[in-house]
């Protein structure tokens, strides 16, 4: 895989650039790989320690296990709601939901198999069994899981709808100018950086977020987020497009990142949906997370 040092990257350490390009890849994995040789600077070896420069060229060769399927791990999983057709489970902070390279094991894919004995639906492959939504490894919160593979298609159908129920909390940059609004603004691939998204009208989807003010701080906002659609990294990057970036982007954010939060400040708080098999709307509320509750205690007032 390659990669192009942007300016806005300019003197990162190598280590922590690839987990930057690579947020489903933890920098310990990175640092392994750097160590091995699979890392390389304009062609060159490197150490964890070195720094990347605007312009430079970055190589990083990984290596694909023998089997990708996922396996079962017994892993604590917070589970909120189960049945035979669907569970909910609040995912933590720094959990990558399913297999990837350099996250084979360890994953919420991986306790998933071992807490349900395999019983996952199958429409998405070994590797994600049961995934019909997703978050980032770095947004906490709670996502639905189908058992078989009648509940995956009623519940991702319910997605393609919008008529599934997607509320999340954040900690963003700045005072919005309304206490509440309408972000309708299509998302796609970067044309800059083809790693990250950004709002463009070209070979881009519909995005809607909608957002209400919770509470100003002296630098933050604490604000709320409803989803009518679901676009990759949809609510980090609207943000960013009103220039309200997220707490702790590393990708959106400003180049000094809040380094305390490892990662953007942004917990997925409420879902709700109709069940396939009884047709009772079900919604499930969570509790913010300590790093969450953490980082607005110690917020300045406005």
């Amino acid at each position: 895989m390659y990669f192009s040092v942007s300016p806005e990257q300019d003197s990162f350490r190598i280590d922590r650039f690839l987990q930057i390009e690579m947020p489903d890849h933890t920098r310990s994995f990175l640092q392994k790989c750097i160590e091995k040789g699979d890392v390389l600077l304009n062609n060159q070896p490197v150490t964890k320690n070195t720094k990347v420069k605007s312009g430079d060229s970055v190589f990083l060769h990984l290596s694909q296990p023998e089997d990708d399927t996922a396996k079962p791990e017994n892993i604590p999983l917070n589970i909120v709601y189960e049945d035979s057709s669907l569970l909910v489970v609040n995912k933590p902070k720094g959990m990558v939901v399913h297999p990837a390279p350099g996250n084979y094991t360890g994953t919420l894919v991986n306790g998933l198999l071992y807490h349900c004995q395999g019983r996952l639906s199958g429409i998405n492959g070994v590797i994600r069994p049961g995934i019909v939504h997703r978050i980032d490894k770095d947004t906490s919160g709670l996502l639905m899981v189908a058992k078989n593979d009648y509940a995956h298609q009623c519940l991702a159908a319910q997605i393609q709808e919008h008529s599934f129920t997607r509320e999340y909390e954040a900690v963003v940059y700045g005072h919005l100018k309304q206490a509440e609004g309408t972000i309708d603004a299509p998302i796609g691939r970067s044309k800059n950086d083809r790693k990250k998204m950004a709002v463009t009208t070209e070979h881009s989807k519909r995005a809607v977020t909608y957002y209400e003010v919770i509470e100003e701080y002296r630098d933050f906002s604490h604000i709320r987020c409803r989803l009518e659609t679901g676009r990759t990294h949809q609510i980090r990057v609207h943000m960013a497009y009103i220039g309200h970036p997220l707490a702790g982007d590393p990708v959106y954010g400003p180049k000094k990142v809040i380094e305390s939060l490892q990662g953007q400040c942004l917990h997925a708080k409420k879902i709700g949906f109709v069940h396939p098999e009884t047709s009772a709307y079900l919604e499930f509320d969570s509790e913010l997370p300590d790093y969450f509750l953490r980082f607005l205690a110690g917020l300045p007032q406005k």
